[in-house]
């Protein structure tokens, strides 16, 4: 596996424990349609909550959330909608980033609540 896949899975599993923590149910991990992936679905406070997990080494270039563009926020809505129909669930959707950031031997976790609701 190349080494940025090893560091977006490290990502991913830190976020998981994160969203854990803060009592989250986590309902799916890579769930899948099509080509469209979500990295999280988890349960919070009467939400589906559909969370993308951006990591990165450096943030020279800017912060991880940063490179959540507009088709990205897109792909997620329609992954949303198609799981919320298939899995028959009447919450509401919420969309969530969390950025890790492995920076100068430490770790950094932001969680953006609530980061975009329309494209």
């Amino acid at each position: 596996m190349a080494k940025h896949n090893e560091l977006g899975k490290e990502g991913e599993v830190i976020a998981r424990r994160y969203l854990e923590q803060q009592d989250y149910e986590i309902l799916e991990t890579n769930w899948r349609i099509g080509h469209l992936e979500a990295d999280i679905i988890a349960y919070h406070d009467h939400h589906i909550v559909f969370v993308e997990v951006k990591t990165r080494s450096d943030d020279t270039y800017g912060s991880p959330e940063e490179f959540v563009d507009k088709k990205k926020r897109r792909s997620y809505i329609r992954l949303a909608n198609a799981y919320i129909l298939m899995h028959d669930r009447e919450e509401e959707a919420r969309f969530d980033i969390i950025s890790v950031l492995f920076k100068d031997g430490e770790t950094k976790v932001d969680h953006l609540v609530d980061a975009y609701s329309t494209v």
